[in-house]
């Protein structure tokens, strides 16, 4: 405010040169756009990823930690459980003859979990932006974002402040 006080002061002065001071006064006097929404606040931000490759999976997970903790962003949990979830398919070899033929399919799939606390909209837009581009092939992640709202007006009032139907 001390900076547009002396912006303001100094375009007063100097008003007999400038033809267009009453623009620039406008200009400088408004501080927030008129279109201006507030910033969203999250509690948690909660990352699923999935991979068929324990290596790829262990390697981008700690790309995310770092990258999170280069843009200060608290992580509370980063965890990973030790089993793969396992999908078994039993085909026959022949489509048609054979049936006591058969062959045996197993598909692995690696998860690891991440909760990052307390974020604003515009951080974790940028956060999960970084994030997602650099997404490995075979890799795939899920977001599950928990926005902080006000109440809305007949939940915030207590039972005893309403107007009672008479």
């Amino acid at each position: 405010s001390l900076l547009q006080e002396k912006i303001m002061n100094s375009l007063i002065t100097t008003k007999l040169r400038f033809a267009k001071l009453p623009t620039l006064v406008r200009m400088c006097s408004t501080s927030l756009p008129v279109d201006h929404m507030p910033d969203k606040l999250y509690k948690k931000i909660d990352l699923e990823l999935r991979a068929h490759e324990p290596a790829v999976l262990k390697s981008y997970s700690w790309f995310a930690c770092t990258a999170a903790r280069e843009l200060n962003i608290p992580v509370e949990k980063s965890w990973a459980p030790e089993e793969p979830h396992k999908e078994r398919k039993t085909l026959l070899k022949a489509a048609y003859v054979n049936k006591k033929h058969r062959v045996q399919y197993e598909m692995r799939t690696y998860y690891h979990f991440m909760t990052l606390q307390h974020l604003t909209g515009s951080t974790a837009d940028t956060y999960l932006e970084y994030v997602q581009r650099n997404l490995p092939e075979g890799v795939s992640m899920k977001v599950i974002k928990h926005e902080v709202r006000k109440l809305f007006p007949q939940v915030a009032t207590p039972i005893s402040q309403e107007v009672p139907n008479n």
